[in-house]
């Protein structure tokens, strides 16, 4: 579907932002400069009888964004968990897109049920309710068990979103290649690899099976954590386009007048929901990755429940670390250590001037600390955050995207909450605990009785090894020249040897410390 037909697209985007008058209100919002404000409107005036209506009744920003379509709809939910970029006011009206957009009809969603799980739904379910939220993706639905009247979440995706969702975008490729060619000192920031990261992770959301697996792992996960709930999947009623979860009953996240009106601590779910989401990106490198407050409920025993698992972040042990050390050099203000962590992991250029770096560090840390949250330009810090990675040549690390972006809705949903919330003094004992368990002494001797039982996996296979090493041969190739037939079988005996030397290490380290 890509092509120069989605021009058109881009072009039907700007006349909807022009027509609903949300070009002018998002402008403002992030305080574009004047220049840019003008330039906005004069090209996108000419357009504006192009653009889609939208709902009238709907402020521009939200108008303009459900007219456009699901993709834009994504960007929208995370803006929303932002006043302190977009403003309160914007921030409040586009909360509207996290689960209260137009449903479709009950019909609709009963013959997709039926013809997913192959039964008709009075076998199903004893009651099926009009939809109760709807939102970019898919709808939930109030329903009973037939056969033992228990109450369950029924979600089913929207009619045709597969299709809608892939000329989005198609559109933002066009768009990335355009930046590409226009703004050469954008590259760095790799445009099109954030778009096919961004394919990949909706992709993912559009097949209910996996969202239905991905609960599963996070409920295993999580089990042992105090206040936290995570439903259920029945695995029997799910397929490609419904899933069926336990029923999770409390109250809206994003609204704090229920919340204050039921006596909860909102100062203290703040905390709770930042100190979840770096637990279980650092303690299990598998996250939550649309903790927006449309996919957090509040019970009534305080228990935060996650909902919605089509997006989901994993990463790496090693990356968990880099970020850990990240995160725990800004607690402890050691902007050198965070300097060099980004060096040693390869964020930032080999050439580039280590110490400048770290000070530029400092001019972003520093504001922060001892100072009220409320006091804090989020916008402005982001703005000369991103002055810091053009100045230092920092290319866009696509496998980190979605943690940097849930990191920032994550700290939204909190400062919505508590907004003189200190982020570092919430973060500083998970970041401490998992610094405590995994870098430093007792990490290496884990890491090299890791090292060892996976070599000694190949020690049945070592002697074969050598010997085929030693006549030259492995699976009828050919013999080659005989120095390098000794030199290769000289590295595969002292592989061997390594081998078995960090076996018997490892078996030691294991027996005396774990």
């Amino acid at each position: 579907m890509r092509g120069p037909h989605n021009i058109w697209r881009l072009i039907r985007t700007g006349a909807t932002l022009e027509r609903s008058g949300a070009m002018s209100v998002v402008l403002q919002a992030f305080n574009a400069p004047p220049a840019l404000r003008l330039v906005a409107r004069i090209l996108g005036w000419p357009f504006k009888w192009l653009g889609l209506r939208g709902d009238p009744n709907l402020p521009p920003a939200t108008r303009a964004l459900t007219a456009l379509g699901p993709a834009y709809i994504k960007f929208g939910q995370i803006l929303s968990t932002r006043p302190d970029v977009v403003g309160d006011t914007m921030a409040e009206q586009l909360r509207y897109l996290q689960d209260k957009l137009p449903p479709f009809s009950r019909d609709t969603a009963i013959s997709i049920v039926e013809a997913e799980l192959a039964m008709p739904l009075n076998a199903i379910f004893s009651s099926f309710s009009e939809p109760i939220a709807a939102a970019s993706i898919a709808q939930v639905h109030r329903a009973h068990l037939a056969d033992s009247g228990k109450m369950v979440a029924v979600k089913v995706l929207r009619p045709g979103i597969s299709r809608a969702f892939r000329k989005d975008i198609d559109a933002f490729y066009l768009a990335a290649h355009i930046i590409e060619l226009l703004l050469p000192g954008a590259r760095r920031l790799r445009p099109t690899d954030v778009i096919r990261h961004f394919e990949s992770v909706v992709l993912g959301e559009l097949d209910l099976r996996l969202e239905a697996s991905s609960a599963a792992e996070f409920a295993a996960n999580t089990t042992d954590d105090p206040c936290f709930q995570v439903p259920m999947a029945q695995w029997d009623l799910s397929g490609r386009r419904v899933m069926t979860l336990g029923w999770a009953e409390g109250l809206p996240l994003g609204d704090n007048a229920a919340l204050d009106a039921a006596g909860h601590d909102r100062a203290a779910l703040g905390e709770r929901v930042l100190q979840l989401f770096l637990r279980h990106a650092l303690r299990d490198g598998f996250f939550h990755g649309d903790m927006h407050q449309g996919n957090l409920k509040v019970a009534a025993n305080g228990d935060i429940i996650a909902l919605d698992f089509g997006i989901m972040g994993r990463i790496d042990e090693y990356t968990r670390r880099v970020y850990a050390e990240i995160l725990f050099g800004f607690i402890r203000k050691d902007y050198r250590r965070v300097a060099e962590v980004h060096f040693e992991a390869g964020y930032v250029p080999a050439d580039r001037d280590i110490d400048e770096f770290a000070r530029a560090l400092r001019a972003v840390g520093e504001p922060i600390f001892g100072m009220d949250a409320t006091r804090i330009s989020m916008a402005r810090l982001l703005a000369y955050l991103f002055e810091v990675t053009e100045r230092f040549g920092m290319e866009t690390r696509t496998e980190l995207i979605l943690l940097q972006r849930t990191m920032v809705v994550v700290e939204g949903v909190a400062r919505s909450l508590n907004p003189s919330i200190n982020i570092w003094q919430v973060a500083q004992p998970v970041v401490e605990e998992y610094i405590k368990q995994n870098v430093g002494p007792k990490a290496l001797l884990r890491d090299l009785a890791k090292t060892a039982r996976v070599l000694a996996r190949f020690g049945p296979k070592l002697p074969a090894l050598v010997e085929a090493q030693l006549i030259g041969r492995t699976d009828g190739v050919s013999s080659p020249a005989p120095q390098n037939t000794l030199m290769r079988a000289a590295q595969t005996v002292g592989l061997v040897g390594l081998g078995g030397a960090l076996a018997l290490g490892g078996v030691w380290l294991t027996q005396t410390y774990f």
